[in-house]
């Protein structure tokens, strides 16, 4: 249940209202947003909420079950509010958001709609659209660990043991050619072998695209230059001279855990589970029908 102040309870039982919308959003960075559907800017929690994004928002879906509520926020892409490039980075991924109903004659009289998180974001050239999910969306996410064959650990971290800032694990190039929005030549990976990178992930360390990070699709090597090919093509032109940091990319699989980075003891997958086929197999007359190991 709402709780309401006197004075915003007072204004909504007149019947005459001069009510908004705000979204407060802030980033995993720390970094604070405000947009309002009003037509002047508003204070509101101590954030300027910008009306030249033309933001607007369709109706709050909320629900008494465990379904998540969500909404989604339409508004211009605007240089020095909200760019295209930095959606284009990831930076708004995952961001928090609080979607208020403010008083806009009196912001302090406002009531906190919904919080949750920013989902899809689809943009382009002058406008975006952004999903917001309630907290309950937290519930439909895998919790736990999960029985595959594949491993569920990340490279580098607690429960995989490699240290992946090592120089055997992570290397450091210099754009030497750029061939297209997803794929360079690059010098400083030379003694690194075809492939080590693959599926690895880049992180642009200087120029136009500084900060963002992307997968790796493909990596070769030829006359002493790596290629690296890109799984998505980045927002910002590619320049000679950009520096970035690859780390070796890990398929999660045992053969890749034993044979490129020699830690089999610390496989957090369960390579010897019986396939589908297995599962659903029948007794055949003449078969190895002892209920033995597979293999």
């Amino acid at each position: 249940m709402k709780i309401l102040s006197p004075s915003l309870a007072a204004h909504l039982a007149s019947g005459v209202t001069t009510l908004c919308q705000c979204w407060i959003v802030t980033r995993s960075d720390g970094l604070r947003l405000g947009f309002t559907d009003h037509d002047e800017d508003l204070v509101v929690d101590g954030v300027t909420c910008s009306a030249e994004s033309g933001a607007t928002g369709t109706a709050v879906e909320q629900g008494t079950g465990l379904s998540a509520d969500n909404l989604e926020i339409v508004g211009a892409l605007t240089s020095g509010r909200l760019a295209e490039s930095e959606l284009a980075r990831g930076l708004f991924d995952g961001a928090a958001v609080a979607v208020w109903r403010v008083d806009w004659a009196s912001p302090d009289d406002r009531v906190l709609i919904l919080s949750g998180t920013v989902g899809e974001v689809s943009r382009g050239p002058t406008a975006f659209t952004a999903e917001v999910r309630g907290l309950a969306d937290r519930l439909n996410q895998p919790r736990g660990r999960v029985y595959q064959r594949s491993c569920d650990a990340l490279l580098g971290d607690a429960r995989c043991g490699i240290d992946a800032g090592a120089a055997a694990i992570r290397g450091a190039g210099t754009v030497a050619t750029v061939r297209s929005a997803r794929s360079v030549t690059a010098s400083g990976l030379a003694g690194y072998i075809s492939r080590w990178f693959e599926a690895g992930r880049l992180v642009w360390t200087s120029g136009a695209n500084a900060g963002a990070a992307v997968e790796v699709r493909a990596h070769g090597l030829s006359g002493g230059l790596a290629s690296l090919d890109l799984w998505e093509p980045m927002p910002a032109p590619i320049s000679p001279g950009d520096t970035f940091q690859v780390t070796a990319g890990c398929d999660k699989s045992l053969a890749s855990c034993r044979d490129k980075f020699a830690n089999v003891l610390n496989f957090r997958g369960f390579p010897d589970l019986p396939g589908n086929d297995y599962a659903v197999a029948y007794a055949v007359q003449g078969a190895d029908n002892d209920g033995g190991r597979l293999g």
